[in-house]
């Protein structure tokens, strides 16, 4: 279907030239108009419309007015026989083109093969590129089936050719052990309890030892079979990733049943990721066995005295009460002057004593030797088969000392030594100081200084679990805790005048502060001579209730006829079934075109893989599960087809690929007139899904009061979701919201993103703005928020604001570490690192960082623009408000639809735990893009056009629910449409 053309794209494309206006001369009525229309689509796409309806109907009507004739004359075209051919020789002819000839598909496909498919498998950007190849060598591009015949044999070409490289760079041995890996039959779901290859494939259980004992195990098991290095350092990531999940779904029949050098090639790129990935999950184990050593050791210190704690009122009145007694009668016996001077007597003050003890020094200490218990009797044993697996590195001398350590600890695990030698070197680090010091050394009155082996290795953990979280720390052989110096660009200094352009920022640090300074003063003295006249804002002191005072919004008005047009909607279509929403905009955006076998070519009907998929993402989308969506169907497709279907073509990249793509229809189906102007700020927020929890990625949380997962998504003001992440508890909703507004791959822009208070910090605020797009929070406590000045030596400067100003910016730190700030933000920018990455060495552990402080810095002066505007603009506040009240919306509509075994994702593996979210979203977006439709040919009629108020244009949005059926039986009927325009 063509998509609707704005008057520069006409302008731009459609207007005919000179040299053209001759070619037409001659020709009349539909050939004249048909023949131009031909002409320029040629010149813009490269190749002939198939057909009327790739043509927008303003393209056609454009050009009709040029050449004089009613667009109507049009639909007399005819697109077969002589006089179309005809027409495309001319135009052939006058462009200098050729038909695509035997030979040149082979030339093609030979050049797909060494410059396009030996970096990029996906079929769809091979055809671009096809298509791009074509138009570079004036060659009309060929009809579609033989396109894709030429984009296979090309796939085909590169793959022998690659995986015969790698095969011939695996020594001997190393082969014989690989096809030893699936000389044993393991079932689909790699249950195989003797099997290697079962054993790597598994999933890491919960934090526990015996998980740790087991990836250890995996590892070395990997390392065994002796991959050499570097055999994928000239292949692109993306191929050994396709490979790797190949490998993946395919038991070891299948991989037998391949070339000697396929299988080798994909056994050896699933052993070469599983080798970060289990590296990656080892370090994961040991920060998250550290924090959780020291939390229920302070948990059961905590309940053991919860119930001797008793408080005691009035300690100031019994002090002094025993000051007067004691001074009234100095020589007399305690138990008869300050006793009864206590109400209570004797016991009153034991609980004052026991009161102290408690909340003092000897609670923190009684933890500490709690700690170190439960580290001696069980941790220990994993944590020290850590130290010999893992090679932990730093590229700061600073951390060296924790390095150190780890060396005198790996040295003497063998040993029952309660003290480390006399004579040996121990490395003092920052985990001895403190509260610790007094446990880790003895005491030197009693005897020579000596360091207590069984502290010092759990101090030196504790050390190392913060050092490795912001990545001071890292570990040799993972991927994302790696040598965070491969974060960043490798090409930055070869051509920083190029990446300081694309974030468009300028070269010079002191234009980038005189800018941000400049605009710090303009909205501050905006808001002080606002002030004054703004009845819903306070600014004074109040001491601890923090000098802004802000008046809630006032209600909205209520949008009257939306109801009836959700009334209206249901009486023309009925009770729609959720998996004919499904079909629909499956049907009409055609995003299961994507859908490839991940263990290479199927041989499934393209009829019948689209219903077993559409069946497979229904499962998972509702969390009923494939069982029971296979019991309730009447498609004819059984359980295990379902499953087949599912492991072998439904992917994460699939089912991420279709929810893009049935955005980006939504957007391009979208009626100006009913929904406004595109906007380019969406909302993001997490929400809390239960989760089964023997898996090392679910978390509690204290928030929501259980175990489970956080979704973040991003959706638009339109209700549709252009992207969702499945985070950990504990992950940054900051790097969340960073991740989403760079990376959702739809055709919208966002240039501003809505957030709650989790979703903004100061480290936030500056590397949005070191990015380009607005970070736009509702801030929680925003009465205590404080405004920073522009610049020192302006006391006088804003006193209207006076009570909330402090400390100016310290620009000096910013404009030394301007040029790191930018090589950090074109890492997230260039997708060399994600957002996470990068913002896990700025973190409060890490507060020294010199790149850090700039940071915040920056971030300080935006968040004092943003706050500065929000007070003074109530249509900012508004406008926030409704976006964040979508992303609302967008939560609850998850619980009608992901509706299976109570909400809760009833898996322990994290890429079925990712694939039910992504099915959750293209459910979700095939809902928002039908209802849109639907919508849109309601107002479309003349007893509708002007029954809308503002106020229903306001809070007109495609999510909701009132005529859909999520449950009952499911009938996928393929011959079946819902009637929709469009």
């Amino acid at each position: 279907m063509a998509r609707s053309l704005d008057l520069d794209e006409l302008v731009e494309h459609w207007t005919l030239l000179d040299d053209e206006r001759e070619l037409i001369a001659g020709k009349r009525g539909p050939t004249r108009l048909g023949f131009t229309v031909m002409l320029k689509f040629f010149t813009q796409i490269g190749r002939f419309p198939r057909g009327r309806s790739e043509l927008p109907d303003e393209a056609v009507a454009y050009v009709a007015r040029q050449v004089d004739v009613e667009p109507g004359d049009m639909g007399f075209y005819e697109w077969t026989g002589r006089t179309i051919k005809y027409h495309r020789a001319q135009i052939r002819e006058h462009l200098g083109f050729r038909e695509c000839s035997v030979a040149d598909a082979d030339q093609l496909a030979e050049w797909l093969a060494a410059h396009v498919c030996e970096t990029e498998r996906r079929s769809e950007l091979v055809r671009e590129e096809l298509l791009a190849r074509c138009r570079a060598e004036r060659i009309e591009p060929p009809a579609a089936g033989r396109i894709d015949r030429i984009a296979r044999s090309a796939l085909h070409q590169a793959e022998q050719t690659l995986t015969t490289r790698i095969a011939g760079r695996l020594p001997a041995d190393v082969t014989g052990r690989l096809r030893a890996l699936v000389a044993v039959d393991v079932p689909d779901d790699d249950t195989g309890q003797d099997s290697v290859l079962a054993l790597i494939k598994s999933v890491p259980g919960n934090i526990s030892l015996d998980s740790m004992l087991t990836e250890i195990r995996k590892l070395q098991a990997v390392r065994a079979l002796g991959l050499p290095d570097g055999l994928f350092a000239d292949i692109a990531p993306r191929v050994v990733a396709a490979w790797r999940a190949r490998a993946a779904v395919e038991s070891p029949s299948h991989l037998r049943d391949h070339s000697d050098a396929l299988m080798l090639t994909l056994l050896a790129a699933l052993l070469h990721h599983r080798l970060q990935e289990i590296t990656d999950t080892l370090v994961e184990l040991l920060i998250s066995t550290v924090h959780r050593i020291g939390a229920r050791a302070d948990k059961k210190v905590t309940d053991e005295l919860i119930n001797a704690f008793k408080r005691v009122t009035g300690k100031e009145n019994i002090l002094f009460a025993i000051a007067e007694a004691s001074l009234g009668s100095p020589d007399e016996p305690v138990r008869e002057v300050v006793f009864p001077a206590v109400t209570g007597g004797e016991q009153t003050l034991r609980e004052l004593v026991h009161e102290f003890k408690t909340k003092g020094p000897v609670y923190r200490r009684t933890v500490q030797t709690t700690l170190k218990a439960s580290y001696s009797n069980h941790y220990r044993r994993g944590l020290i088969a850590l130290l010999g697996v893992l090679e932990f590195r730093s590229n700061n001398d600073t951390h060296r000392p924790v390095l150190d350590a780890l060396d005198l600890i790996r040295r003497y695990a063998g040993t029952r030594l309660t003290y480390f030698p006399t004579g040996e070197t121990v490395p003092t680090h920052k985990g001895l100081l403190g509260d610790w010091t007094e446990l880790v050394f003895t005491d030197p009155a009693k005897g020579p200084k000596r360091v207590v082996r069984g502290v010092y290795e759990i101090c030196t953990f504790q050390a190392l679990r913060d050092s490795l979280r912001c990545k001071e720390i890292w570990v040799v052989g993972a991927e994302k805790w790696r040598n965070p110096d491969e974060d960043l660009p490798a090409d930055f200094e070869a051509d920083r005048a190029g990446h300081y352009a694309a974030l468009r920022k300028p070269l010079d640090p002191t234009v980038f502060i005189e800018q941000l300074r400049e605009e710090m003063r303009a909205e501050l003295a905006a808001l002080d001579a606002a002030v004054p006249k703004l009845p819903w804002l306070e600014i004074a002191e109040r001491g601890k209730n923090g000098p802004i005072r802000l008046t809630d919004l006032d209600a909205a008005p209520e949008p009257r006829n939306l109801r009836r047009l959700k009334a209206e909607i249901r009486t023309r279509w009925g009770t729609v079934p959720l998996i004919d929403m499904l079909k629909e905009a499956v049907l009409r955006t055609g995003c299961l075109a994507a859908a490839t076998a991940a263990a290479g070519r199927g041989d499934l009907a393209p009829a019948v893989l689209a219903e077993r998929l559409m069946l497979a993402i229904y499962a998972y989308g509702t969390n009923t599960g494939i069982r029971a969506i296979a019991g309730s169907s009447q498609s004819g497709h059984s359980e295990d087809d379902i499953r087949y279907a599912r492991r072998r073509y439904l992917t994460i990249d699939l089912a991420r690929t279709m929810a893009i793509e049935i955005a980006n229809a939504t957007f391009a189906a979208r009626a100006h007139a009913v929904w406004g102007a595109g906007s380019t700020a969406v909302a993001s927020d997490s929400t809390h899904f239960g989760a089964f929890d023997q898996n090392i990625f679910t978390e509690w949380h204290s928030r929501y009061g259980g175990r489970g997962v956080l979704i973040y998504w991003h959706v638009d003001r339109k209700s549709m979701a252009i992207h969702s992440q499945l985070l950990s508890c504990s992950a940054s909703e900051v790097a969340a919201m960073v991740e989403g507004a760079l990376r959702h791959d739809t055709t919208m822009k966002v240039e501003g993103n809505y957030v709650d208070s989790h979703g903004q910090s100061e480290i936030g605020f500056g590397i949005t703005r070191l990015l380009g797009f607005d970070l736009l929070p509702r801030i929680k406590r925003i009465n205590k928020v404080r405004l920073y000045r522009p610049a020192a030596g302006e006391p006088d400067a804003y006193p209207q604001l006076a009570p909330a100003l402090t400390r100016p910016i310290r620009w000096d730190i910013v404009a030394e570490q301007y040029d790191q700030m930018i090589k950090y933000a074109t890492a997230i920018r260039t997708r060399t690192a994600s957002a996470e990455a990068i913002l896990r060495r700025f973190t409060r552990t890490n507060a020294i960082h010199p790149t850090y402080q700039a940071m915040i810095e920056v971030g300080r002066a935006q968040r004092t623009l943003f706050v500065a505007r929000y007070l003074r603009d109530r249509d900012l506040q508004r406008e926030i408000n409704e976006g964040l009240n979508v992303v609302e919306s967008w939560n609850r509509a998850n619980s009608v639809i992901f509706f299976g075994k109570g909400g809760d994702i009833a898996t322990n593996r994290r890429d079925e735990q990712e694939l039910s979210v992504l099915c959750l979203r293209v459910l979700q977006a095939a809902l928002v893009y039908v209802n849109t439709l639907m919508v849109q040919d309601v107002l479309a009629d003349d007893d509708w056009a002007d029954q809308l108020t503002d106020a229903d244009r306001r809070g007109l949005t495609p999510l909701f629910w009132t005529h859909v059926a999520p449950y009952g039986e499911v009938k996928l009927d393929m011959t079946s449409r819902l009637v929709l325009g469009g």
